[in-house]
């Protein structure tokens, strides 16, 4: 039997990244995409400036190694990932019912627009039309791998939607 089976993910990376600019953001953006967020699991906290979200990360790194060996199936993994901003003034959300808490959402990915340097608006996308928009002072994030590690049943795949106007949280 090989080391690592379609059930059990290679012994991958754990990532702790900081973005402090829109090209770190980027790279933090592109670690996300397909990563699932439960509406429960995220959370804006006003006295604190902060948002957080825990997530079911998709491993893009190790599925790209595993393609370039040879065997595009066989390292598909998720990682429980938190990613977290500071600095944030206010969060507004589109297509997303606060309410529903066990709704699951998939992150496309993680944008900063520029407002007034060094303050901007930074948009999380998600499939579906649903986007999270946090206004932010400047751009202070982290993603941190929390050490859970599973197989993914396969590699994601979505169509590409446009974000609705966001609401207050």
């Amino acid at each position: 039997m090989e080391p690592h089976s379609e059930t059990t993910p290679a012994v991958s990376e754990t990532l702790k990244l900081i973005a402090l600019d829109a090209e770190d953001l980027a790279i933090l953006s592109a670690h996300m995409q397909d990563a699932v967020l439960l509406v429960g699991d995220m959370a804006f906290l006003p006295k604190q400036r902060r948002f957080a979200a825990i997530a079911n990360r998709f491993d893009w790194a190790a599925a790209a190694k595993a393609e370039i060996n040879g065997k595009p199936d066989a390292q598909l993994s998720r990682h429980r990932t938190a990613l977290r901003f500071e600095r944030v003034l206010a969060a507004k959300v589109s297509g997303i019912d606060l309410k529903d808490k066990r709704r699951a959402l998939s992150i496309l990915a993680l944008q900063f627009a520029d407002t007034s340097a060094p303050a901007g608006t930074v948009t999380i996308v998600c499939a579906g039309g649903a986007a999270i928009r946090l206004e932010v002072e400047c751009l202070e994030a982290e993603l941190q791998d929390l050490g859970a590690v599973w197989a993914a049943k396969a590699k994601p795949a979505h169509e590409e939607s446009k974000p609705k106007t966001p609401t207050s949280e």
